[in-house]
């Protein structure tokens, strides 16, 4: 039996703010607090996979996200309490 996660790639490229990609971070870490090993990438693909579809449910949440304040995730992307995680291959610089 194929696995998901096993199935072949396609890289996309997602541009959003950095309040955003570093909440992304923070999500990865608290991943490996759990005991998890993993990537940016399994987060995002666990997280659209999980994602309803039903119009109204999508809505609701693009809704939510246009409607927040600049300094929305600041406090979670501060998180101490979380591991470092340090991500295989070049490091990302912000711009």
């Amino acid at each position: 039996m194929e696995l998901l996660w096993q199935c072949p790639r396609r890289k996309t490229l997602v541009d959003w703010p950095e309040d955003v990609d570093t909440r992304l971070d923070v999500l990865v870490r608290a991943a490996a607090a759990a005991g998890e090993q993993t990537s940016r990438s399994q987060v995002l693909a666990a997280l659209v996979t999980a994602a309803e579809v039903r119009p109204a449910v999508i809505s609701e949440l693009l809704h939510s996200y246009r409607q927040m304040q600049a300094d929305a995730l600041e406090a979670d992307n501060t998180r101490a309490d979380l591991p470092s995680v340090r991500s295989p291959g070049r490091t990302r610089g912000r711009r």
